[in-house]
């Protein structure tokens, strides 16, 4: 009985889970491509800020989009349209033609697909998930993400070393049309009903969902809080690379394995979400295993230089990640009626994802102008704290963001648990 129930949910899943890792297996791979060819944080960084930048400005405008019009065939046309992208990649590194902007304004256009596909598909998954089912699901979805992060850098390092960067995209390519198969012939989604829907400007539509957040200041509060964290998160991930790759002990191949250790951490804490009972305190939940994440991990691996060190930092800042998506989604499911949901979870995506770009750019300019520099010079001290060498400066900079994260997840945790206690009521199960 629950099988039938859960039957779209299933299909929908697990297709688009692997085309999600047909897509990051094309992104690593691109990231690889251009360290080699640059050497540069800041320029690897640049990837995912071209990728995040339309998905921040145009998400709350997207998301009223998304619910004036169909929810499938919108996933659908943005979808081929994102495949479209990855095929001129192909092509431009087929006739050996491919540049680095090219890049960089191929990102920007799949991002602008995904930044109207993603609230389309938040709404999509509501409209095929029973209610009872919201923890469920949520675990199942956060493990496929964990199981991608695992996949997606080996499988792309191993590719990439052995057939090129086009071996890469044709795995992207193919499950791509596997996903948009499932999508167009085997799973119905229903429309909301909604006589208010359609009417209005999109700009009208995309206010709702601003009102809707300042009414509800619990809500805000906790969006505002995880920007901070993905403030700190995203210069992590741009700092990562150049920490890792020029090491004696790191290369290419290591990048994949420790990447892939914050995925196994992952899928450790996505079957945690699945047998944990119901917490009193959702909201506490967020922000403790936060706390616990940008607490340890930054420090451990700003003091090592050990690949197995490495791999333990990524599982101590990793492991409660879906612990804390799956709880924030169950309270957004709760709190958002279904027919506002497109267009606020679009304001969500650009409150609480504006900071990535920022962050990615933070974190490439400080490793490649600022901590590398100082390390050049440093006394023995610090070669002794953070090593020495090319990519020293990365490991004073996850210093930096140890104590930056911690005191975000302090500053912010404070106002959480006020406004907990006043607004518990409308976020409950």
């Amino acid at each position: 009985m629950k099988k039938n129930k859960l039957r779209d949910f299933y299909i929908l899943w697990s297709t688009q889970s692997l085309s999600q890792l047909g897509s990051a297996i094309t992104a690593f791979a691109l990231t690889l491509w251009l360290y080699d060819a640059t050497g540069s944080a800041l320029s690897t960084a640049a990837l995912r800020i071209c990728t995040y930048t339309p998905y921040i400005l145009m998400s709350i405008f997207a998301g009223a989009l998304t619910d004036k019009f169909d929810k499938k065939k919108t996933m659908l046309a943005c979808d081929l349209l994102a495949a479209l992208t990855t095929v001129a990649v192909f092509v431009l590194y087929k006739t050996e033609t491919l540049a680095i902007w090219h890049l960089y304004l191929i990102n920007a256009v799949s991002g602008l697909m995904n930044t109207v596909q993603q609230p389309a598909s938040e709404v999509a998954y509501t409209m095929v998930i029973p209610k009872e089912y919201y923890m469920k699901t949520s675990g199942l979805q956060q493990l496929s993400r964990s199981l991608i992060t695992i996949g997606n850098p080996l499988i792309a390092a191993v590719v990439y070393g052995l057939a090129g960067l086009d071996a890469a995209i044709t795995i992207d390519l193919i499950t791509f049309a596997i996903a948009f198969i499932a999508l167009a012939c085997f799973i119905t989604i229903r429309e909301i009903p909604d006589k208010n829907e359609n009417e209005g400007s999109v700009l009208h539509l995309a206010k709702e969902g601003l009102v809707f957040l300042k009414d509800n200041p619990l809500i805000l509060y906790i969006i505002l809080f995880l920007a901070g964290v993905n403030f700190a998160a995203s210069a992590f991930d741009a700092v990562l690379p150049a920490l890792i790759i020029p090491n004696p002990r790191g290369g290419n191949g290591m990048l994949g394995i420790v990447t892939s250790c914050s995925g196994i951490a992952m899928v450790a804490g996505s079957l945690l979400v699945t047998v944990l009972p119901k917490p009193k305190n959702r909201v506490r939940v967020i922000y403790l295993t936060m706390l616990f994440s940008l607490a340890t991990e930054n420090y451990l691996l700003a003091f090592s230089r050990y690949p197995l060190l490495w791999c333990v930092g990524q599982i101590l800042g990793w492991i409660f990640v879906p612990v804390m998506a799956a709880n924030q989604n169950v309270i957004m499911r709760n709190a958002i009626p279904a027919r506002l949901q497109g267009r606020v979870y679009a304001c969500r995506n650009t409150l609480q994802f504006f900071t990535i770009p920022l962050g990615l750019t933070f974190g490439g300019f400080m490793v490649d102008y600022v901590c590398e520099p100082i390390m050049t010079d440093a006394p023995g001290a610090m070669h002794f704290l953070f090593g020495s060498g090319k990519g020293s400066g990365a490991a004073l900079m996850m210093f930096i963001l140890g104590i930056m994260g911690t005191a975000i997840c302090l500053i912010f945790g404070y106002k959480l648990r006020k406004f907990t206690k006043i607004n518990q009521d409308a976020i409950e199960d």
